[in-house]
């Protein structure tokens, strides 16, 4: 059976570290005592860094031409797919033996997250769902190369060089 571990807080007193008190039960869950354990620090990924890239992805999405502004109806929904068209997904297939079922399948699953990327492929349903690039959820460097696959898919979706959208968020 796999336990899910979480970075927990620890203060470092000169000669050992010391779990926080709110984190003395998890570490007592995740550690064994007499057990070595590697210790380092988590890279911190910077709110600016972050607040940047949605930023530009809001000045980006403004832009969009006529015939694109219907298939990405929010900043959110271009941001989705970018992270979908750039591998930043995780892809279930689900072989549920016939056409008919496949396509209500693909249906209800439509109906339960409307960013993901669905496709019925006769009796077999392919659904792609983008990774969350919350500070949880992806590591600082898995987060800026989001970022920049991002911004390269929509620089290329409208035409324009990456660095005149990375340069949206100064004018805007």
């Amino acid at each position: 059976m796999s336990t899910t571990t979480h970075p927990l807080l620890f203060t470092w007193d000169g000669e050992a570290m010391w779990p926080r008190p709110a984190f003395r039960k998890e570490a007592d869950r995740q550690f064994t005592v007499g057990e070595t354990y590697r210790l380092g620090e988590l890279a911190q990924r910077s709110h600016e860094t972050h607040a940047h890239q949605f930023a530009w992805l809001n000045e980006a999405w403004k832009t969009l031409p006529e015939r694109l502004a219907a298939e990405f109806p929010t900043a959110g929904h271009l941001r989705k797919r970018a992270l979908i068209e750039t591998g930043f997904h995780r892809e279930t297939i689900l072989d549920v033996g016939t056409h008919e079922a496949a396509v209500q399948v693909a249906t209800t699953l439509r109906s339960k997250d409307e960013f993901a990327w669905i496709v019925v492929r006769g009796h077999v349903v392919v659904m792609r769902e983008a990774r969350s690039q919350s500070k949880s959820a992806m590591k600082p460097e898995d987060f800026q190369k989001s970022k920049q696959a991002i911004l390269e898919w929509v620089s290329a979706l409208l035409g324009v060089a990456p660095e005149t959208l990375n340069r949206q968020t100064e004018a805007a």
